[in-house]
């Protein structure tokens, strides 16, 4: 048996040292960050009760019936009031709900107040701050309800209310696609920001295959949603399973909002 001496490549024996160069993944971290904030906004377990806290149907026809008043509402003391509720109920918040709803409160009333900016240099600055305060309050109102309240309790009140059942069941799976598909475009950007070594000046070609991995999860997600209502005999009938039933506390808030009606119809001079 001979045995053959095999000589080894000359650039295997060579060591390499390799320093690629350092670049910059400002783009891949800022689509990162604008995904993230996004979903912060969309978690389905921000909403938290207290005993205070009225059932969901109620809560919404609250809040509702006060943002059309407050925007119908002649009188800038009928505002000072919400606005002064608003304020109340936002001290109880947790630290990071307080944050977002007056964070939220106070961009909706910049941006009222620079659509009303032509009318005060016509010398009619109280237009200004009226369109600012019922915008500060109405988005207050809006929020304060989205975030003392989990998304399938907003859901399953809209079945109190007489929507389709079809109509829920979108909505519903809605939610939860939009953040388990969030999910996977801040996994694939960490792949492409891990994957990336040295200079790339051609990041943003990238994102059309991110957008490529989401609409193929998406199809995956469409398909084996499909094919379990299929097996487990989903006829279009959507029930909900918790039903909101009426507590003394939503009784409560009942009396609070006939005595706002009533204040409403009084500070408009309609009585």
């Amino acid at each position: 048996m001979s045995s053959e001496r095999t000589d080894i490549p000359s650039w295997l024996t060579q060591s390499q040292d390799y320093h690629p160069q350092p670049d910059r993944d400002a783009f891949l971290t800022k689509s990162a960050l604008a995904v993230s904030s996004v979903l912060s906004r969309l978690r389905l377990d921000d909403g938290a009760e207290t005993r205070l806290s009225p059932s969901a149907p109620v809560k919404i026809v609250f809040c509702l019936t006060c943002i059309v008043m407050v925007s119908l509402s002649r009188n800038y003391l009928f505002v000072l009031v919400m606005l002064a509720g608003v304020l109340l109920r936002a001290i109880a918040l947790p630290k990071h709900a307080l944050s977002r709803v007056a964070g939220t409160a106070a961009g909706a009333a910049g941006l009222a107040l620079a659509l009303m900016l032509p009318a005060s240099l016509l010398g009619q600055p109280q237009s200004a701050l009226t369109m600012a305060g019922k915008a500060f309050v109405s988005t207050g109102l809006a929020m304060e309800m989205a975030l003392t309240t989990p998304a399938s309790q907003l859901t399953g009140a809209l079945r109190t209310f007489g929507v389709p059942n079809l109509v829920i069941l979108t909505i519903d799976l809605a939610l939860r696609s939009i953040v388990r598909l969030g999910e996977v475009a801040l996994e694939a950007l960490d792949a492409l920001t891990l994957r990336s070594v040295g200079k790339n000046h051609q990041k943003q070609a990238s994102i059309g295959g991110v957008g490529g991995v989401v609409l193929v999860k998406a199809g995956e997600a469409a398909q084996a949603t499909h094919d379990a209502m299929r097996c487990r005999g989903f006829e279009g009938d959507y029930d909900v399973t918790s039903r909101q039933r009426f507590r003394a506390v939503d009784w409560a808030w009942i009396i609070l909002l006939a005595l706002l009606v009533a204040l409403f119809v009084y500070l408009q001079g309609l009585i």
